[in-house]
């Protein structure tokens, strides 16, 4: 007996045809392997590129607040340059009132007024305010009505909104307030 050859397309296809798909499945199984790295890195790069930005935020954020920070040191630094400008001029006599001298003085306390004001510096109210120990602080107590500043020795000012030197105030005590009302 002959042996038989093998008849076309069996064994060798067969073979052939399950290489080829074993091949095909090990591909779609590196694709799906590659792809699954890819969105990985994305998703990585993405948290990266928004910690960045958040950064880039946060370092904007510390530098525009270090630079209030330090305007408001300089501006306090000057605050008792204009105490002494206002004390030199409510102490003028009258006689020198009207001199020219203290004129050039009253122009000059202005325009150092309105040029730390044009900055963002205003005064804290406090004469016949309610005490707020956010804005003021207490340094004796005196006849008035209690609870409200009956004196203002020091004054007080804020820097965009934040104090930066509280008003020294006196604090009615109550005395003199309450006993024109019983009388």
């Amino acid at each position: 007996m002959m042996p038989r050859e093998p008849e076309e397309g069996t064994t060798d296809e067969v073979n052939t045809e399950a290489g080829e798909l074993e091949d095909v499945e090990a591909l779609k199984q590196a694709l799906a392997g590659e792809k699954a790295r890819a969105e990985s890195n994305l998703a990585g790069w993405q948290r990266a590129q928004a910690d960045f930005l958040n950064y880039k935020r946060r370092a904007e954020q510390e530098k525009e607040e270090i630079g209030e920070w330090a305007n408001s040191m300089l501006v306090l630094n000057l605050l008792p340059v204009l105490d002494d400008l206002e004390r030199a001029l409510a102490s003028v006599p009258d006689e020198l009132a009207e001199v020219s001298w203290v004129d050039g003085i009253r122009l000059i306390e202005r325009k150092f007024r309105s040029a730390l004001e044009a900055q963002g510096l205003s005064p804290v109210p406090a004469l016949g305010e309610p005490f707020d120990p956010n804005l003021h602080e207490a340094v004796m107590q005196a006849k008035g009505k209690e609870g409200l500043v009956v004196g203002e020795l020091q004054k007080g000012y804020k820097w965009h909104n934040r104090v930066i030197r509280p008003a020294k105030v006196a604090v009615g005590n109550g005395e003199n307030g309450e006993e024109e009302k019983e009388e």
